[in-house]
């Protein structure tokens, strides 16, 4: 019976993410793991940016995953936002302001983006589990810490 409400629940969530215009058709064939390549540029990281993209009009889970991805950063990585090693923002991807980055990032529709600086260069990912994880708190934001500090040490994997 709990497995039947948690499916009935998760196709609820995405059809009303799917006519709220919170995910893009581009998006769904897009590889969401950091390249190849970028694994072997671990090491020595200056920057990490957590971007979370989202339309003017944001739906349930688009809020709850910025709104979780902020508390994260704010009560886990307070050293490290006060230094500038680690920046998090809110970022409406419809804003003309905002063009620079949502092509930097290719960013299609609303999505949590890790950006990794070393200076073998500029590593981008898209990380959708944490869409999975909005349901529970706790393992949303151990999970997303535990990201962000691999990304700190350098492991792009």
């Amino acid at each position: 019976m709990r497995s039947w409400l948690l499916l009935s629940v998760a196709i609820v969530a995405i059809a009303i993410m799917l006519t709220a215009g919170c995910v893009n058709e581009q998006t769904s064939g897009q590889n969401s793991t950091v390249p190849e390549s970028a694994v072997q540029a671990s090491g020595q990281v200056t920057k990490v940016e957590v971007f979370h993209f989202h339309p003017t009009r944001q739906c349930v889970s688009c809020k709850a995953v910025g709104d979780l991805a902020g508390e994260t950063v704010n009560t886990s990585f307070v050293p490290e936002l006060a230094s500038g090693k680690l920046v998090f923002r809110h970022i409406n991807y419809q804003l003309p302001e905002n063009a620079a980055l949502v092509k930097i990032y290719g960013v299609t529709g609303s999505s949590l983006m890790i950006g990794v600086y070393t200076p073998e260069g500029f590593h981008k990912e898209e990380n959708l589990k944490v869409w999975y994880k909005i349901g529970n708190k706790e393992e949303y934001m151990s999970y997303l810490k535990g990201v962000i500090e691999r990304r700190l040490a350098g492991d792009l994997s």
